[in-house]
């Protein structure tokens, strides 16, 4: 069982407490060079000291405000397989999967399903509402973006799916001895972990609906799979397709991708759709090809303390 795992490691959970504090510096230090660079924009360009995010992101080429950015999720993206291993004396892998080394094919068939109906539905959109789109395509621009994106976006969306699906899904499991509690407990933690996002700002808190229902959904499918392979494919194709085909001018990731989203966004569109229809879809996907069973049980049950014995 997934969560049970991190029962195989010396997990008291003072040491989460102390993993905790050991990740939030490792963003720390990650964050350095765009504060350095920001810092040099102030004092030798003469740009206003940013309010918010959305200021920041203003001040920079797109395409370097997302490398920047992303540099915190590659510290703590490398020092994850070191904080596993040494404090909680377990396997990297054990914290990512069930299974004895991690299922790429699930990862690629999940990042497959979620990526190419995020093209699809897109593009339908565009076809549909051409006045809300505007084609930004700049073939250098869109090429250097690829090369920072398709290294960084993957890095970012494991790192999270690392913090919450794995490290304090395990942790808080181990804490409270069942597993509905850390489904739930991640969820919100993840929905308002987005709550800084310009997004918010732009579109009210409506949007942490969103953002909790997607952290609920993928919490969900690493519970009823036994590990988060079907989690990083989901998260990924997300955040890579958004990156390369949409962008706002109110978002937290401003590129130089294919298309301009110009509309006011769609609390239909935007929130419930995914949540009520695609996310459900997809589920029920999932479940059929990996024939889960057992819902309660692996969603709400208890965690065993003896698989290391197992």
């Amino acid at each position: 069982m997934y969560i049970e795992q991190a029962i195989k490691g010396t997990n008291p959970f003072y040491k989460y407490i102390l993993g905790i504090f050991i990740i939030a510096l490792a963003f720390g230090v990650g964050q350095i060079p765009l504060t350095v660079y920001v810092g040099y924009l102030i004092t030798n360009e003469g740009y206003p000291a940013p309010a918010n995010e959305l200021e920041v992101i203003q001040m920079m080429d797109s395409t370097l405000f997302v490398f920047l950015m992303m540099l915190s999720f590659v510290v703590v993206f490398v020092q994850f397989p070191l904080l596993i291993r040494a404090l909680h004396k377990m396997k990297f892998v054990e914290m990512i999967t069930s299974r004895k080394t991690i299922d790429y094919k699930r990862l690629l068939f999940s990042f497959s399903i979620w990526g190419g109906f995020l093209v699809v539905s897109t593009l339908l959109l565009y076809v549909i509402f051409p006045d809300d789109f505007e084609v930004q395509f700049d073939v250098q621009k869109f090429l250097l973006l690829s090369v920072v994106a398709v290294v960084m976006i993957p890095i970012q969306s494991a790192t999270e799916e690392f913090i919450f699906r794995g490290y304090l899904m395990q942790g808080l499991g181990l804490l409270v001895k069942n597993r509905l509690f850390p489904l739930i407990m991640t969820s919100v933690l993840f929905g308002l972990m987005h709550g800084m996002n310009p997004e918010v700002d732009k579109m009210g808190s409506e949007i942490m609906l969103f953002y909790i229902g997607t952290g609920l959904m993928l919490g969900v499918v690493t519970l009823m799979d036994e590990g988060m392979e079907l989690a990083l494919g989901f998260h990924i194709a997300n955040n890579l397709i958004t990156v390369l085909l949409v962008t706002t001018d109110w978002g937290a990731l401003q590129t130089n991708s294919v298309f301009k989203d110009v509309s006011e966004p769609d609390f239909f569109i935007s929130i419930l759709f995914p949540l009520i229809v695609a996310y459900p879809i997809l589920l029920i996907i999932f479940a059929r090809k990996y024939q889960w069973s057992h819902w309660t049980e692996k969603l709400t049950g208890t965690i065993k303390n003896d698989i290391a014995n197992e």
